[in-house]
């Protein structure tokens, strides 16, 4: 039976292996996709990237300087004390990594006004009056600006973007109205986040900017009790009619800049 079969299985081996020839394939062709899928993937996305680089340096700005004028004002106990003194002042230099992210340096400042009327803690013999306090606070900061290429003409006209900052207040406090009182000095940390809209004026070149920026700032005085109001019992002279247990509150702002570009 064996010696019927063999000449059969025999038949169809060579009959194969000429089909295979006349066809041209081969077995590694089965294992060959052609090309390598990761050579492939980085050579896409370096070439996408030099589009990218070739768009920004043709269309994109490098350098901005921002000259502004806004509102600063405090919550809690320091915003009840304290009356502003309108504008603020802010300065800064902007350098753009790309279309979408910058970052920035800067320096802003404004001034307050407190008026003491009455007897407290620290003054239990003198009124105070009036507490002029200047705020002096240099800043580094990050602006990432929204992809508004798939959104519509208004949002795009007005470039939103997102900002955080780190900052140091300096504070100086004087009392123009009482000579028996040395100024105060002191800084403390603070953190800015907020966004902000910037609109062309003239493309590439000049912009008007308005930010919102909401800060946390560690004063320096921030627990102070030297405006804190005299218990009755401890009334030496007069009447001790009002007070503040301490200065904390946060900041919030509003700047508006004009930024010039190229």
């Amino acid at each position: 039976m064996k010696k019927i079969i063999l000449p059969f299985i025999l038949l169809f081996s060579l009959q194969a292996k000429a089909q295979t020839a006349l066809s041209g394939f081969s077995e590694e062709d089965d294992l060959n996709v052609g090309s390598d899928i990761f050579s492939d993937f980085n050579e896409d996305l370096e070439a996408a990237q030099v589009l990218e680089d070739e768009r920004f340096y043709r269309y994109g700005r490098f350098f901005a300087v921002n000259i502004g004028l806004g509102l600063t004002t405090f919550t809690g106990n320091r915003g009840a004390a304290y009356n502003d003194n309108h504008p603020s002042f802010a300065f800064s230099y902007q350098y753009f990594v790309d279309f979408q992210n910058a970052v920035m340096i800067g320096i802003e400042y404004s001034q307050h006004t407190a008026f003491i009327d009455t007897f407290v803690q620290g003054s239990k013999t003198e009124e105070l009056g009036a507490i002029v306090t200047s705020m002096l606070r240099p800043f580094i900061g990050f602006r990432y600006y929204v992809n508004t290429s798939d959104l519509g003409t208004a949002i795009t006209y007005s470039n939103p973007y997102f900002v955080g900052r780190i900052e140091y207040w300096y504070q100086t406090n004087t009392f123009p109205e009482n000579d028996n009182f040395d100024d105060q000095e002191g800084g403390g940390l603070g953190t800015g986040l907020g966004f902000g809209l910037e609109f062309p004026i003239e493309l590439r070149k000049k912009y008007f900017n308005v930010e919102f920026l909401y800060h946390t700032v560690n004063f320096f005085d921030k627990f102070t009790q030297d405006y804190r109001q005299i218990p009755p019992d401890e009334v030496e002279v007069g009447e001790s009619t009002n007070g503040f247990d301490d200065l904390t509150g946060d900041v919030l702002s509003v700047m508006f800049h004009y930024n010039f570009s190229w």
